[in-house]
């Protein structure tokens, strides 16, 4: 089929003058996404006066994530995201692309990932060590700061100031909280100097600088041997192919940590929080998870060592992230006018791609409303993992394992030292999902484990 006889791409109904379908998205930004597969396997938006083509088919998110010099990084979402990350991993065009992977792939080499679990391990440990029996907390917070110290840890050797978690966390909490409005308004309306623009501008600029602080004082402190168990020294050692060189400049190093401090807190502490509502919310589960947690670890905190042995508590995990993936939504730009299914998409378009919309397909998981563990039963190998999930391609997510092997060790020790009784109806999911789709309140309360028995999550 020649472009001249490729059909056009069909258009979603119900979009209004000059606001097209931004009330129906802002009202109900997940519910609008699932409507989406009934009009075709694209459908074109628009948000405001901006068309928006969004693939609601896994076959062409997969040809997006692959052909990704074609469907390149970029659209309002990765404009914003570059405000704060700068030209990390995560957010620079193809063309840097290559030559940081290059760079970075060697801090994730599978042989690495006993040192950085040992770190995980023990800041674990420190932390719920920390808590009482009776405590009330909400896991919200608890989980954003276990899992920013284990990455600051991981990232810079050693544990997170608590003066400085409380900044970044404050910053960064900011952001979220303006960054779906934020890459949704025309930049006329994202200069104009209200309260909302004016916090979300300065706490970009002040997440740049505490990570520019974090690096500058490693580097003048810290070790740069490369059999170091953080990733920035081994990003500062890295040197470009035939020159003694750093590769990396400052610049870069602080892009990297601000992309892997907030890819590595946010999306971890949003997927504990669900596998923990959801095991309460269905007992069967609740009762298998608790028993695989006792009878693996019988009190203590998790370990590499475990991993193999904390399968359903993977599943458990790997579930809720099928049903509530972090990245809810990211965009593309097409780089040159080309073929996508039967549609040919012209240079210039956003394309967007929604892995919420692709984990909730029927033809893709049966009953995809159901959360069922056992979907991620290994057969034979190693268990899957959520399609799109972690992107695909060359830009897949380099730190999917990290972040999954953080995941379980961080879900079996704290259901092994403690009994999270939820609060009934204190689990909020944000009206307007943020850059993560993660809840917003998770208050409970804690009640030691005695070790003789598997009591439930759930509140009595």
């Amino acid at each position: 089929m020649d472009s001249g006889t490729r059909s056009p791409v069909a258009q979603a109904p119900g979009a209004l003058p000059v606001l097209g379908h931004l009330p129906a998205f802002l009202r109900a930004p997940l519910a609008f996404l699932r409507g989406l597969p009934a009009h075709g396997p694209l459908v074109e938006i628009r948000l405001g006066r901006k068309p928006v083509v969004v693939v609601c088919d896994p076959e062409l998110t997969r040809t997006v994530l692959v052909r990704d010099r074609v469907f390149d990084k970029g659209g309002p979402l990765f404009e914003r995201l570059r405000e704060a990350g700068g030209q990390g991993l995560a957010t620079c065009p193809s063309g840097e692309h290559r030559r940081l992977r290059r760079l970075i792939q060697p801090a994730f080499h599978h042989s690495r990932f006993a040192g950085y679990a040992g770190i995980m391990t023990e800041r674990i440990d420190t932390i719920i060590g920390g808590w009482h029996d009776g405590q009330t907390l909400d896991l919200g917070v608890e989980t954003r700061r276990i899992a920013a110290d284990v990455v600051v840890s991981t990232v810079f050797g050693t544990g997170l100031n608590s003066a400085v978690h409380t900044r970044l966390a404050t910053d960064f909490d900011t952001l979220l909280a303006g960054f779906t409005r934020h890459s949704l308004l025309p930049e006329p309306l994202r200069k104009v100097p209200t309260p909302g623009n004016v916090r979300y501008e300065r706490a970009t600029r002040r997440v740049r600088r505490t990570m520019s602080d974090l690096t500058a004082e490693y580097r003048a402190h810290g070790s740069a041997d490369a059999e170091e168990a953080n990733l920035l020294s081994l990003l500062i050692s890295a040197r470009d192919p035939g020159s003694d060189a750093p590769a990396l400049t400052d610049g870069e190093l602080v892009d990297q940590a601000v992309t892997m401090y907030s890819a590595g807190t946010e999306t971890t502490a949003g997927a504990l929080c669900w596998a923990l509502y959801l095991a309460a919310q269905h007992p069967p589960v609740e009762e298998r998870l608790m028993t695989e947690v006792g009878t693996v670890l019988g009190g203590r905190t998790a370990g590499w060592s475990d991993l193999p042995h904390l399968t359903y508590t993977r599943q458990v995990l790997n579930e809720a992230i099928r049903m509530y993936p972090p990245g809810w939504i990211l965009t593309r730009q097409t780089e040159k006018d080309t073929p996508l299914g039967p549609h040919l998409i012209r240079q210039g378009t956003t394309i967007a791609y929604s892995p919420y919309l692709i984990s909730h397909l029927p033809s893709l998981y049966r009953d995809p409303e159901r959360f069922d563990p056992d979907r991620w039963e290994a057969r034979g190998g190693e268990p899957e993992v959520p399609v799109t999930v972690f992107g695909g391609g060359a830009r897949k997510c380099i730190g999917d394992e990290f972040a999954l092997v953080e995941g379980v060790l961080l879900l079996a020790s704290l259901l092994s030292h403690w009994r999270l009784d939820l609060h009934p109806g204190s689990l909020t999911l944000p009206r307007l999902p943020q850059l993560t789709l993660n809840p917003g309140r998770m208050k409970a309360t804690l009640t030691a484990r005695s070790h003789h028995g598997h009591a439930s999550l759930a509140s009595r």
